[in-house]
């Protein structure tokens, strides 16, 4: 019979305060969806908790607090997505300068000279020694990232993070070449 009883409770608790808290989340958040599974995620919690539904509070207090902390859930959340969103469209806007920077600054001259080679030898060679060795033995001699671990006696993220020094220093190094590197590495 307890059962029987919740449930007419519930029912009549949802069906008396949905619309009003409803109205309410909708003042908030920006979208009516967002509102509705706001409320909706707040009933199913008062659903779960049915020692809220057998207890003597004050449940138009109860409801108005669930609807709000979870407004400002909701809230926090597209804040975070929104700067998130924003930070990718700046590291885009930054990667698509660096590509017009560098083909505006792209020497055709370059394929003339025979010394492509001696410029990515001096780049390589000046990379830390174990990091040089790390970057031959994978891009140059195509070796495996846990061949490579083994064989030096090191963890395989040792020589992934070693890769990835080698592909920042280097990047730098090249930057007025890489044009001819999308290039050579394309081929």
């Amino acid at each position: 019979m307890r059962k029987e009883e919740n449930d007419i409770r519930f029912r009549n608790i949802y069906i008396s305060y949905y619309a009003k808290m409803k109205r309410f989340a909708c003042r908030y958040v920006l979208f009516e969806e967002d509102a509705e599974n706001i409320v909706q995620d707040v009933f199913l919690d008062l659903l779960e908790r049915k020692d809220t539904l057998t207890s003597h509070i004050n449940i138009l207090a109860f409801l108005f607090t669930a609807v709000k902390n979870k407004c400002i859930d909701h809230l926090r959340n597209q804040s975070v997505r929104q700067r998130t969103t924003e930070t990718l469209k700046e590291e885009y806007q930054i990667a698509l300068q660096m590509s017009l920077d560098s083909l505006e600054a792209f020497d055709l001259n370059l394929f003339a000279e025979e010394d492509i080679e001696m410029i990515l030898k001096k780049a390589i060679n000046s990379l830390p020694e174990k990091c040089r060795e790390i970057f031959i033995l994978s891009k140059i001699e195509g070796e495996k990232q846990k061949t490579i671990a083994q064989k030096l006696n090191i963890s395989v993220n040792t020589v992934e993070t070693q890769i990835g020094i080698a592909y920042k220093k280097l990047r730098e190094e090249l930057k007025n070449y890489l044009p001819i590197l999308f290039f050579l590495l394309s081929l």
